[in-house]
């Protein structure tokens, strides 16, 4: 992992064609940052990818249950919905 300490205003290049850019460094312990790449470029958030993939893993372990006959109600709810736990 490459790590760097930027200013406000300063950027940093990936590649080609992805910049970085610090926006923000004052509000207690987090950073704005702004991205600017190609939209053919998926930019997530790393907790926002997990909690989908949690929530996708229990939508299939569902349904496996469900296809078992042993689903609980709340997991074919969840199932039904395509929710999972907060």
């Amino acid at each position: 992992m490459l790590v760097l300490t930027r200013k406000i205003g300063e950027k940093i290049v990936i590649g080609n064609n992805i910049t970085i850019t610090i926006l923000d460094g004052g509000r207690g312990d987090g950073v704005r940052i702004g991205i600017d790449a190609p939209r053919d470029v998926s930019i997530h958030r790393s907790e926002v990818v997990e909690a989908v993939s949690t929530s996708n893993l229990e939508a299939v372990q569902a349904a496996d249950a469900t296809d078992q006959g042993d689903a609980t109600p709340e997991q074919l709810i969840i199932a039904a919905l395509g929710l999972g736990p907060s």
